[in-house]
């Protein structure tokens, strides 16, 4: 089973989609086969709200919102956690179709809005769960903190996502498949993916009464965030009432800083997948004793012997504004960034017919642009002493750690 491109859908549709507006009746599908390739073909939409985002941080700042490396990283990451998708159906889909049409318990219309809306409900309170746990579980937080591994907070950073997540959390939905026709789940889990893009933002203040409600950028800017006040708090996917009823809301308070409460200190996308991964394993095999040794692959990334099941907060680094170094598209690196030209949107014209049936193809398509990305981020990250930055405009100079220093405890 493939999605397919809706090549009907119009440009009001496409930005409704961006924002879950599209209404139960252009969104009623009787078959899975039906269903559109939504997060497909909303690519053009992302590039068209970073360019929005751009302009409007520099009419506001005098400078663009974007920084080269970090940017990079995270489309890359984008890239890269799409290839599971590539291998076929994906385990999530294929497990709730098989419970669907061998276990459940009743059927719910197909055409229902009611069965439309309550689609949308547990989509999104699975996903609360899912998400927390990601932060809870130290093996479920290998995968998600490449996600918050940004120290910017921008459009681009809602592209960088694990390629690993997916196989450690994908049967959080298969209790819905017991009543949730797999046409209607797997619209909502699409759209609940998609809202998430646009609330990651800073040039969007506070949103009035639909902070009551919907999960906005002010919220998720606190969820990004390494202060004592941020961590673990705001989970939520579209309705921030989640975390209202399970205590984990948080209002934004003060100016957030983003990023791992250890920052990892580089921008290679591979090196930013697996570093966790890499840090389980050795604390794994250095801690004595099987208890512990299960604790820190199911307890939270915080933990130690002695302490509470998510750590202890007093153990977290105090918050200062240092980032990374990194340079504005802005700067003389842009020259760089033409001359290399990654076509990541651009050279693919024809990606949805792909998709649907040259799979061999797109690992050329996906992978190659994605290599590039990461080659330039490897030539761009001063760990590695490659090619030299332009001079900062700033007098001081910066020195940047060494991205093959041990990775410490991450607990964002």
């Amino acid at each position: 089973m493939v999605l397919y491109l809706d090549s009907n859908l119009s440009l009001s549709q496409g930005f409704r989609l961006m924002f879950y507006a599209l209404t139960p009746n252009e969104t009623m599908f009787k078959e899975i086969e039906e269903v559109p390739d939504y997060v497909d073909q909303a690519t053009p939409y992302f590039v068209g709200l970073m360019i929005i985002e751009l302009v409007v941080t520099w009419l506001k700042e005098g400078q663009g919102a974007y920084r080269v490396n970090d940017a990079l990283t995270s489309i890359s990451a984008g890239v890269l956690s799409r290839l599971p998708y590539l291998l076929g159906q994906s385990f999530e889909l294929a497990a709730y179709i098989y419970i669907w049409e061998n276990c459940r318990l009743f059927f719910l219309p197909w055409d229902s809005v009611w069965t439309w809306c309550l689609a949308f409900l547990g989509v999104d309170v699975a996903y609360y769960w899912l998400h927390r746990l990601s932060h809870e579980v130290n093996i479920f937080w290998s995968g998600h903190q490449v996600h918050h591994s940004s120290e910017d907070y921008n459009l681009t950073t809602a592209l960088r996502q694990s390629v690993l997540q997916k196989y450690f959390t994908w049967f959080f939905n298969l209790p819905m498949a017991f009543f949730i026709p797999p046409s209607v789940f797997i619209v909502h889990l699409q759209f609940n993916l998609l809202y998430q893009f646009w609330i990651h933002t800073e040039i969007i203040g506070n949103l009035g009464p639909l902070e009551l409600i919907l999960n906005t950028p002010s919220h998720h800017r606190v969820h990004h965030g390494r202060n004592q006040y941020c961590i673990d708090k705001n989970y939520a996917g579209t309705l921030i009432i989640w975390d209202r009823i399970f205590g984990t809301f948080e209002p934004e308070s003060e100016k957030v800083i983003y990023g791992l409460t250890h920052p990892i200190n580089a921008f290679e996308p591979f090196w930013v997948q697996l570093h966790h991964l890499l840090y389980i394993w050795k604390t794994f095999w250095a801690t004595p004793g099987i208890s512990n040794k299960l604790s820190v692959v199911f307890k939270g990334p915080g933990w130690e012997p002695g302490k509470p099941r998510l750590g202890c907060p007093d153990d977290l680094p105090k918050v200062c504004n240092a980032r990374l170094c990194l340079y504005k598209f802005t700067d003389k690196t842009m020259l760089w960034i033409t001359q290399l030209r990654p076509p990541l949107f651009v050279d693919k014209p024809n990606i949805s017919e792909l998709w649907n049936s040259l799979h061999q193809s797109l690992y050329l398509v996906i992978f190659f642009p994605s290599f590039r990305s990461q080659m330039k981020t490897f030539l761009f990250d001063r760990a590695y002493g490659h090619l030299p930055h332009p001079p900062p405009p700033a007098p001081a100079q910066h020195q940047t750690p060494s991205m093959l220093s041990a990775p410490r405890l991450c607990t964002t």
